[in-house]
Formats: structure tokens, C-alpha cells, sequence
């Protein structure tokens, strides 16, 4: 664990910056002088767009993405700067709507209802369907296999169809959680084994398709959108095994058998902590095939090359997502647009102003030595998509690439901070530490030098319940051993994700501070001598 979260007290001091104990840096006069366009009357005429009616709310795939895509390459190219893609501003992605095309599901030959008896995501499908049958289906509890506790122990699941709870794990203390990096690993392990055992296919037990709405049935039937990532293609390439969610009453009927039900054996297992692994005799057969369709989307890339021979090989990029949520679900809401203002078209309008002022900077004989790559990022809602393509497709080597400083909702007040004397005066500044403790030294310079925030790092906290360092654009690149800075205003419960996120409620004087954060620190990351070292392990605990 890192040093910083030993002790509650330390943790406590470490809660904000003090920058009246950090050693300012010299005040860079050209940096203050352009920074002025970065301003909240800028703020407001690019937000107000954005964030409008009618860019739909800006859903990965769909016509307001493509109208921000749209709008931010026409700025960056009326800017002055650079296509880098061939010449061009888009990063193409190579984004597929997935549409179920058929499935059959039976039991003891009778045949169930689909989207009421059984489920199956079409993205879970391999290119070439599926279709089984056989009558050794293996309930194997919650799939888990621990030191202390396993479900497959004394078990053969060797060539039968396994069946298990989509969720849970009784191992665990009321109210712990496992990190994301242990989920993803148990995933993969027990991915592994099924692997291993040539599994038929993997039934889960989830309670939500009891549940399912009219709003949801339509969603799925319009497709899943994905984007083919190196990740996805490889799950899809190991990931051959069908699978299938069921509902509560077609898993009763199958554990009928047994003279048992899923209530009994959860309470059974939770008690005792022990599994309740059985081979249940019923005749189970199923296929499924899907459809594919490409979509358009985008990454938008804007390129200001660095004036220094030798130095502008380097590049500093400049993040935020353009994407929001789009349309509400709900036929009967008043307000159908999720417009996004704070979530990110806060982050995306921080970026669109600081291309402004460093642009003028060139344009004025001031450029910056190294290069700056300004990129607005698509799918971040959907799962990090548009900086998880370009961390596996860099247009730039990622062994060029000195920092990545995102900004992702920096415009209005978190819930911690409403009526305190600081609201309008502080950042969530996360992952600073993370790979370069130099680069966290230079953000808490920068700041005390010329915008004196408070400089939250409360969810620099490896036992942060949100997991906000995992969440947003910049980890992509910690991943790839860049290092980061997220700067993040907090809101997670008013108007988050909900139609009441409008341009009326952004604090631009406030958005534009922070945004001044972000371009002082990228105007000292792209004139520096030497690039800000990597020294720490991605956790903020120092390189062995």
C-alpha cells in the first residue's frame, strides 16, 4: 500500500495542497499573457453549442457526436492547427452495431420465451453463432476459485454446461469491495479455466431479467454498439464459449431437480461458506447467431508542432471527451436530452481554449518547444473507448508522449465543497503521483506559482470506494506508463448522468480556472528540458 494512506492522519494532510509550503516557480509572463483566452465568455460561446438541445446529448454512434465531431475539427482546423491522421483531424474507430439475428432455447424440449425466460448479448456471440445440447449441465455456485474457497473443487466441468450466479461472492465482509485489478484478474483466471475444460457453454443466474423494461427490450433490439479494441477482439478470440442469462424461474426449474432453489442454495452457501456444487440432469439445448454493421466514430485530434529541433519529437496531450449519454429512454420525461454541460462538455470546451492560447502563443513567435496534441475522445460513457483506441493506435509513439492531462467535468461544484468558503476555489487533481513524482511536484508548483487552488487528492486513495482514478481518459495512458493528471470537480449526485446537467448551471469563471490550471501545467510540461521521469509503479509507491 502507499505510504501516503498508512495512517488517517496522514491521509488527512494529504487531503489538499498547501501552496504556501511549495516553492513557486518563476512566473512565465508569455503564459499569463495567452492564457487570457481562456476566458468565460470563450467558454460559454463553445459550451453553449455543445451542450445544446440540439447536439441530442452526444451518444457515441449517433448524429450529435458526429455534430460535436463535426464542430471541434472545423475550431482546431480554423486554429491553425494540424491534422495529424493523414492529414485529416479524425481518428477513425473502428466502431460495429451487433444486432441479434436468431437464438432458440430449450428445456427438457420445451422452448423458452427470449427477453423473458433467457437472455443473450449479442456481443457475446463469436462471428460464427453457436448451437449446442446435451443434458449435463454443472451448477458451480459463483464461479469462484480462492484459497479459502472453491466452487470447482470436486467437480467435473469438463465438456458440460456450467451454470452460476452472474453475481457475488461470499467470501467477503459486509460492504468490502475488490479492486478493479482483482475483479479483472478472478475474471480472467476463471475465463481461463472454462477454457481449460473445453466448458459447453456458461449459464448465469441474473434476477434483472425478471425485471427487464420495455425501454431496455427496444434498446437491445436497435444493437450493441461496440468498438473493436485489441482487448475485445482478443476476449472475442478466447471467449468462444456461448453464453447465456437466464431468469430466476427457469433457473428454479432447472435446480428442481435437485429439490432445491436459488434462494435456498445462496442462504445455504452464505451460511456456511462453502460451496454447493451439483451436476443437474436436464436436457438443454440453445443456439444464436448475430449481425454486424459499422458505425461512424471518431476521435478529434488537433496537432500544434513544438519550435525545438530536437524537443518537438515529444509530445504533451491535452484530453477531454466529447461524448455524453444522448437522449433520455423515458417516452413519458419532459426533458429528453442529457446535455452534458458539466459531463464533459466542461472538459471538452477546457481543451477547445487552451488549443486557443497556445495557438496564439505560436502565432505570436512564443510556441512551445515541444509538441502539444489537443484530443477530444469518444466512447468514454460507453467504456473509455475513443483513448483506449488511440493507447493501442497512437498516432504519436507512446515512448514520445511526456504527460497526459485530462480534464473530465471541471465546471461546476461537487457535492464535498457546496457551501463551503472553497466551493468555487479547488480541484480534484487525481493520479499525479501515480507514475512521476516529479510530475506532482511540477502540478503543486504550478499551482501556487499562478492559479493558488486547493488541490483535492481524495481519490488518489487506493481505497477509494468510486474508483474514480480508473474512470476516466487518462488511465488509458497511465496504462501504457504515461504519465497522468485528471482534473475532476466531484459531482457524482447532482444532475450526474441526468437531463438537469445544462450549460445554466456551469460556474464558467470556475470551469476557466481549472482549465488554467491544466494549460499552465502543459505550458511548463512543453518547455522543460527533460520530461517528467517515470519513478513510481502506476500506484504512487517508488520503483524498486
Amino acid at each position: 500500500m502507499n505510504k501516503k494512506f498508512l495512517t488517517l492522519s496522514l491521509a488527512s494532510l494529504l487531503t489538499a495542497s498547501c501552496f504556501a509550503q511549495v516553492k513557486p516557480l518563476i512566473p512565465n509572463k508569455d503564459a499569463i499573457k495567452f492564457s487570457k483566452a481562456i476566458n468565460p465568455e470563450n467558454a460559454y460561446k463553445h459550451l453553449s453549442i455543445l451542450a445544446s438541445d440540439e447536439y441530442e446529448g452526444r451518444e457515441t454512434g449517433t448524429k450529435g457526436a458526429w455534430m460535436a465531431a463535426d464542430y471541434i475539427r472545423d475550431y482546431f482546423k480554423s486554429l491553425g492547427l494540424k491534422g495529424p491522421v493523414d492529414g485529416g483531424y479524425f481518428q477513425k474507430i473502428d466502431l460495429v452495431n451487433l444486432k441479434l439475428k436468431q437464438s432458440q432455447l430449450t428445456v427438457n424440449g420445451q422452448p423458452k420465451e427470449y427477453l423473458k425466460d433467457y437472455l443473450v448479448y449479442p456481443n457475446t456471440i463469436s462471428d460464427n453463432g453457436f448451437m449446442f445440447s446435451g443434458d449435463d449441465i454443472v451448477f458451480v455456485g459463483y464461479g469462484l476459485k480462492k484459497d479459502t474457497y472453491n466452487d470447482f473443487a470436486g467437480t467435473n466441468i469438463e465438456s458440460k454446461v456450467v451454470l452460476m450466479f452472474a453475481n457475488g461472492d461470499p467470501t467477503l465482509k459486509p460492504g468490502e469491495r475488490m479492486d478493479r485489478s482483482s475483479v479483472m484478474e478472478m475474471r480472467k483466471q476463471r475465463a481461463d479455466y472454462f477454457a481449460q475444460n473445453k466448458v459447453k457453454a456458461i449459464i448465469t443466474i441474473d434476477p434483472t431479467i425478471d425485471r427487464l423494461t420495455e425501454n431496455f427490450k427496444k434498446n437491445l433490439s436497435d444493437g450493441q454498439v461496440i468498438v473493436k479494441t485489441n482487448s475485445v477482439l482478443e476476449a472475442a478470440r478466447q471467449n468462444v464459449i456461448p453464453r447465456i442469462s437466464i431468469s430466476l424461474a427457469l433457473a428454479n426449474e432447472l435446480l428442481k431437480t435437485q429439490n432445491t432453489t436459488v434462494a435456498d442454495l445462496q442462504k445455504k452457501i452464505m451460511d456456511s461458506k462453502t460451496p454447493a456444487s451439483m451436476a443437474l440432469a436436464t436436457p438443454f439445448s440453445a443456439s444464436g447467431s448475430k449481425s454486424e454493421t459499422p458505425v461512424r466514430c471518431e476521435n478529434v485530434l488537433g496537432f500544434l508542432e513544438g519550435t525545438d529541433p530536437i524537443l518537438k519529437k515529444e509530445v504533451v496531450v491535452l484530453t477531454g471527451h466529447y461524448d455524453h449519454i444522448g437522449l433520455v429512454k423515458d417516452p413519458n420525461a419532459t426533458d429528453k436530452v442529457n446535455n452534458g454541460a458539466d459531463d464533459d462538455g466542461s472538459g471538452t470546451t477546457g481543451v477547445l481554449l487552451m488549443a486557443k492560447a497556445f495557438t496564439d502563443a505560436k502565432k505570436a513567435g512564443k510556441g512551445s518547444k515541444r509538441s502539444i496534441l489537443f484530443m477530444t475522445v469518444v466512447g468514454e460513457e460507453k467504456g473509455l473507448w475513443g483513448s483506449e483506441w488511440y493507447s493501442e493506435h497512437p498516432v504519436f509513439p507512446i515512448a514520445n508522449t511526456i504527460a497526459d492531462l485530462n480534464t473530465d467535468m471541471i465546471g461546476r461544484t461537487g457535492e464535498e465543497y457546496l457551501g463551503k468558503p472553497d466551493s468555487a476555489n479547488y480541484i480534484y487533481s487525481v493520479g499525479s503521483n501515480m507514475l512521476s513524482s516529479e510530475l506532482g511536484k511540477l502540478s503543486e508548483q504550478v499551482n501556487a506559482t499562478y492559479t493558488k487552488m486547493k488541490l483535492d487528492y481524495k481519490y488518489d486513495d487506493p481505497k477509494d470506494t468510486e474508483q474514480i482514478y480508473y474512470r476516466s481518459d487518462h488511465y488509458n495512458f497511465a496504462k501504457v506508463g504515461i504519465p497522468i493528471i485528471f482534473y475532476y470537480d466531484g459531482m457524482l449526485e447532482q444532475d450526474y448522468h441526468r437531463p438537469g446537467d445544462e450549460v445554466s448551471k456551469i460556474n464558467f469563471p470556475l470551469l476557466t480556472k481549472r482549465a488554467k490550471l491544466t494549460y499552465y501545467t502543459a505550458w511548463e510540461l512543453a518547455n522543460r528540458p527533460k520530461r517528467p521521469a517515470v519513478d513510481m509503479d502506476g500506484k504512487g509507491n517508488p520503483k524498486k
